[in-house]
């Protein structure tokens, strides 16, 4: 198994049946072999710098229903919220202070923002924090959408594939959302120009190793600038709420695989991973991560944004999340850096 790892790290890129070989025979011993490797080819691109990008819940209102999300609009019993522009900019402004410079916006598929509205979100914090990265997490548009958000600052998107697999895509979703249109999107934002992020769960109900290597075969033709990867978590009043949880120790696996096959990605160490081990984010980061989010939605409604039972940071300030991230970062040998965090071609 060493042999597929030097392969990987020599080329960036191995054929299905080797991934699936690999993702079925994994253990403690070659993951620690694979997570120094990682580890190299991050601190060779980053140093021991982490990125921070203040993630901003600013609605739980959504469209769709996938079944694994807590939000899914047939949750009835979803506690459901929007932030008003004036409130956006508040989280922006104490983000801000705390030393962001990059804002995520994430939200459900949620028609009551028109594009008029997104846009003007974009371009008021923008025209405040010039120096600031802005990253847009709300789902499948239509390009036009797209084009308008871009045109008015908007720099990353972030759009989960979830699966690469025709017939998997179909258990996890309703019929009326369709893998061909997601592949379309992300393709789309990356015409455009965007810095684009996509990624899946580990462990979703129905998943082989044969669908995580047809995942990581879709990402490396893709060459996302970010990837997101994290286990699957149930949310109680889903129709997954009964399934169990997606493998710790195969997603910080998949995460040094992602950092050999694309050296130069950024790729988060989850809130999901902290959320199923309490040192969860450090061990994304020694596996190969780069990147944190902490939050900056108001407290009064991050227990409302939950797309998984238990997730942690629910009930801290902003400041607490920051410096509470620096601490465990520091405790591991790595620094949470004031920076854009702009992904980087390689020369």
């Amino acid at each position: 198994m060493k042999e597929l790892i030097n392969k990987l790290e020599a080329t960036g890129m191995l054929g299905k049946d080797e991934f699936t070989l690999l993702l079925s025979n994994f253990t403690p011993e070659l993951s620690e072999y694979l997570f120094q490797k990682a580890r190299n080819v991050s601190i060779k691109y980053f140093g021991n710098r982490i990125y921070t990008r203040g993630l901003i819940e600013f609605t739980n209102y959504c469209r769709n229903n996938c079944y694994y999300c807590g939000i899914r609009a047939g949750n009835s019993k979803a506690e459901r919220y929007r932030l008003s522009l004036e409130e956006i900019l508040e989280c922006c402004e104490s983000g801000y202070e705390l030393g962001f410079r990059t804002f995520v916006l994430q939200g459900g598929e949620d028609n009551y923002y028109t594009d008029v509205d997104i846009v003007e979100i974009i371009s008021n914090i923008k025209n405040l924090y010039p120096d600031c990265a802005l990253t847009l997490s709300i789902g499948e548009k239509s390009e036009e959408s797209y084009r308008a958000y871009f045109n008015a600052g908007a720099d990353r998107y972030l759009l989960r594939h979830e699966t690469a697999n025709q017939e998997h895509y179909s258990k996890l979703h309703p019929k009326s959302l369709s893998l061909k249109t997601r592949m379309e999107c992300l393709w789309t934002l990356k015409k455009i120009g965007y810095q684009v992020g996509a990624g899946f769960m580990v462990g979703s109900p129905f998943q082989s190793f044969e669908n995580i290597a047809e995942d990581l075969l879709f990402l490396k033709e893709l060459s996302p600038e970010m990837i997101g990867i994290g286990p699957f978590l149930p949310h109680h009043d889903t129709p997954f709420g009964d399934r169990s949880k997606g493998s710790y120790e195969l997603t910080l696996f998949i995460i040094g695989l992602l950092r050999l096959m694309i050296p130069n990605a950024m790729l988060p160490a989850t809130t999901a991973l902290g959320t199923i081990n309490p040192k969860g984010r450090e061990a994304g980061i020694l596996a190969g991560a780069n990147v944190v989010m902490p939050n900056l939605s108001p407290i009064r409604v991050r227990k409302k944004y939950e797309l998984y039972d238990d997730k942690i940071c629910t009930g801290e300030e902003a400041a607490e999340c920051r410096f509470c991230l620096q601490n465990r970062m520091k405790s591991i040998g790595y620094e949470l850096v004031v920076d854009r965090g702009d992904f980087k071609p390689i020369i």
